[in-house]
């Protein structure tokens, strides 16, 4: 991936922010900051400090989920959705890789609702760092939700609409606990390129290789630990799992071509594997015996998680790969890619993948199963969310469709919500959908 870390905020900010986007645009939609925007005046709430949220009940009457005023502009949503789909530049390292995948993808039918849009936060920023990365918002019940905004950790409750910081890593952090081969001197103004959140234990993974460890139900930073010291040390992806035997552990991704699985009863390093090419993101099967492997390389592997031996190349994507996720029933995963396709593969036979799903504007950057199975739902940089019906063969989706750049998306693990975090200098917040429950014995009361 990308390590030119200076570029990445311009890179962003000149290409894909709604405020760049369209000349024909009105003065209230673009070209203005959030705080001093004359767009937000009708959209901000000065008895309660904070922006306007939209509501379920809201949308239901007509208001647009993000609060845009398209009744005021000089343009409307579609067409602006168009001008969108036509100018908006995905990234990609391999030439024409979108455009040479679309002979493979499953066309799919697209008039469902898994999930209806339940609120928009706009007082949670949720921010992004490097454009390629996009793990930044993690569910941890169906009302708590954790997402990095600038330089803190933000805690989000649903529940209560109130927001608290986690972990500010601006200044100095430190642990407070002493563990072997943690650095007890810390790290200073930590640029936070990943984050996960699992049950108690928050990992975030920074541009410099480092590695901080954080209980949320505990005061300070558990541990503390730099991956590498190399130039390319970025850490692209963490992942939080839980052994056989039950001890808690994580992986973390790096671009130094490394994994890394780290004990998190004993705080230490307990393997590191090496691969030909820098890894964007790796995820252990749920019986913890594989390990799907993806990069800059356009082939992914499949691994032996006890040595890295490879058990299968993955042929099909033309790009690079910055996504992964498995199925809970442990046959089949997910790979995302900058070609703009995901594809779905079994491990009875990886001579090919089962299906290729694409995407409207770009690459895709997060991959989420639900617990039970049931759904799979699949980001692009920008404006889309695509939830496809796992049970009838992905063949059914609904497609989220909004504006702005997605710092990540996350189901809760109960599967009944569904977390998506938006980047706009503008219209930036928390998207939160809920799932839909047919409940037809009702309907037999009369």
């Amino acid at each position: 991936m990308s390590h030119q870390q200076e570029d990445d905020a311009d890179y962003m900010a000149n290409e894909y922010d709604m405020e760049a986007m369209d000349d024909d645009m009105d003065d209230e939609f673009h070209g203005r900051d959030v705080g001093g925007s004359d767009s937000d005046a009708d959209d901000y709430d000065y008895t309660n400090n904070k922006m306007q949220d939209t509501s379920a009940a809201e949308a239901r009457r007509g208001r647009d989920i993000q609060g845009i005023p398209w009744e005021r502009l000089s343009i409307t949503r579609e067409k602006y959705r168009q001008t969108r789909l036509e100018q908006y530049k995905n990234y990609e390292n391999i030439p024409q890789s979108g455009e040479a995948s679309e002979k493979d993808c499953l066309a799919t039918k697209k008039e469902v609702s898994y999930y209806d849009f339940r609120r928009n936060s706009r007082s949670v920023k949720s921010t992004i760092l490097h454009f390629q990365l996009r793990n930044l918002v993690w569910a941890t019940s169906k009302h708590d939700v954790y997402l990095m905004s600038h330089f803190s950790v933000i805690h989000w409750s649903s529940l209560t609409c109130s927001k608290s910081e986690v972990l500010n890593v601006s200044g100095h952090v430190a642990p407070c606990e002493k563990h072997p081969g943690s650095l007890l001197e810390g790290f200073t103004q930590t640029q936070v390129s990943t984050l996960t959140v699992k049950d108690n234990l928050l990992v975030a993974g920074g541009f410099q290789g480092e590695l901080i460890c954080k209980y949320v139900d505990r005061p300070g930073v558990c541990f503390c630990s730099r991956t590498t010291y190399d130039d390319n040390a970025i850490t692209n992806a963490v992942e939080i799992y839980n052994t056989s035997s039950g001890a808690l552990h994580f992986i973390a991704s790096n671009n130094d071509s490394g994994v890394r699985d780290f004990d998190m009863e004993k705080f230490q390093l307990s393997k590191h594997f090496r691969f030909p090419w820098p890894v964007n993101h790796a995820s252990l099967s749920p019986d913890g015996k594989l390990i799907a492997i993806v990069g800059d390389n356009p082939e992914g592997l499949l691994v032996d998680s006890r040595n890295a031996k490879v058990v299968s190349p993955l042929s099909g994507h033309i790009d690079y790969s910055f996504a992964s996720a498995w199925h809970p029933d442990g046959l089949t995963f997910a790979t995302g890619n900058q070609d703009k396709t995901c594809r779905v593969w079994d491990i009875r036979n990886l001579s090919k993948s089962v299906v290729a799903l694409k995407g409207n504007l770009g690459a895709i950057r997060s991959i989420r199963y639900t617990s039970d199975g049931r759904f799979m739902a699949m980001a692009e940089p920008a404006d889309f969310v695509h939830v496809f019906d796992v049970k009838n063969g992905y063949e059914q989706e609904q497609e989220i469709d909004f504006f702005g750049e997605i710092s990540g998306l996350s189901f809760s693990p109960d599967t009944e919500s569904l977390f998506v975090g938006v980047w706009d200098r503008t219209y930036g917040s928390l998207l939160e959908f809920g799932r839909r429950h047919n409940y037809s014995y009702l309907d037999t009361i009369i």
